[in-house]
């Protein structure tokens, strides 16, 4: 299987119609100058000789702002540039995120003439009365028109939605997942809200009319929402901001984080839950009472069913008193396990009795 690489291109809020209660949009991108083709270039550049395998696929992703709303000279001359990178056989795919209400047909005509493969909408959330009081400017009726838009034209549809917007509530947020996912995407990203500086957001935190999740909230809410993706088979391909000099700790004094559920293993920590929750209740059908099992899983969950510093060993040891041993297994699938028990309490009552 070919190595995936994305070259990440931020557009950071050019074009953008609004400015929402959470975004303060040069912050969470760590740019904040114009980009422009030499840009493009240089980047595309950069990547490209730093990609140490031959065996790749490579998509140059336009991320940040909105890249629909910019002026139509400038969208062309972006993609221009990268679709010069297509023409030559360097990377395979360009991307873009853009508003909901940002998306018509001749746009879609625009994009696919420079071989666009994807279009990520930023939808946050499917609660009209929540979109406006983030200020987002489009209700869902718009999400609902351009996704059936973009996989008409034929591009692969993204989604990207909120939890713990204000008044937004884990009731909210399961309905919004449920409703996009009768829209079909084929990839999602899920992002928990932090509040940065600079914000409208900030400014309701200081006066005491927000509140941010807490980290264990949010885990528990994007838990049960990537639970209802996974089962649709929608990809999931981010679960909470990436970690960078600006995005990090409140505590880090260089951080643009004032509050909220940040955690640089946040996707982790969701994953790790699910394989929590789902060995508990395997462990739960035994008609025994278990005191030793073996996993054994794909190579690729077994940091996930672990946990983050092995937080769900620990927890299946203190709280329902089970020694867990984890060991890889490549020919089961990614996403599958086998559990075998190694020792009950009786077990260990009949060699005491022995003794």
């Amino acid at each position: 299987m070919k190595k995936e690489y994305i070259i990440p291109i931020f557009v950071p809020h050019l074009g953008c119609p609004h400015t929402c209660v959470f975004c303060n949009q040069a912050k969470i991108s760590g740019e904040k100058k114009q980009v422009r083709a030499k840009d493009v270039k240089d980047t595309i550049e950069y990547y490209l000789k730093n990609f140490k395998t031959d065996d790749k696929k490579i998509e140059v992703a336009f991320f940040g702002g909105s890249f629909t709303a910019i002026d139509i000279k400038l969208q062309k001359e972006l993609l221009e540039e990268a679709y010069k990178y297509i023409q030559t056989g360097k990377i395979d795919s360009i991307r873009i995120s853009t508003r909901p209400d940002c998306i018509d047909k001749n746009i879609l005509k625009m994009l696919k003439k420079y071989k666009v493969k994807t279009i990520e909408l930023g939808v946050q959330s499917a609660n009209d009365y929540i979109l406006q009081i983030a200020q987002r400017g489009h209700t869902f009726k718009d999400v609902k028109k351009a996704s059936r838009l973009i996989r008409l034209y034929g591009f692969t549809l993204g989604h990207q939605m909120m939890v713990g917007l204000p008044e937004s509530t884990k009731i909210d947020e399961t309905n919004t997942a449920k409703e996009l996912i009768k829209l079909k995407p084929k990839i999602v990203r899920i992002y928990p809200v932090l509040v940065i500086k600079g914000t409208e957001l900030e400014t309701q935190y200081n006066k005491g009319e927000y509140e941010p999740l807490s980290v264990t909230q949010a885990v528990e809410r994007c838990k049960e929402i990537a639970n209802l993706f996974n089962r649709k088979n929608i990809k999931i391909i981010r679960i909470g901001l990436q970690n960078t000099n600006e995005i990090t700790d409140s505590e880090n004094p260089d951080s643009e984080v004032v509050a909220g559920p940040f955690h640089p293993a946040f996707r982790q920590l969701v994953e790790a839950g699910l394989w929590y929750d789902t060995i508990v209740e395997k462990i739960k059908k035994f008609n025994v009472k278990v005191k030793e099992v073996e996993v054994q899983a794909n190579p690729e969950d077994i940091n996930n069913i672990i946990g983050h510093k092995k937080e769900n060993v620990t927890k299946l040891r203190d709280v329902y008193e089970v020694d867990v041993i984890v060991k890889p297994n490549e020919d089961i699938k990614q996403g599958k396990f086998e559990i075998t028990i190694l020792k009950t309490y009786d077990d260990i009552v009949k060699e005491k009795v022995e003794v």
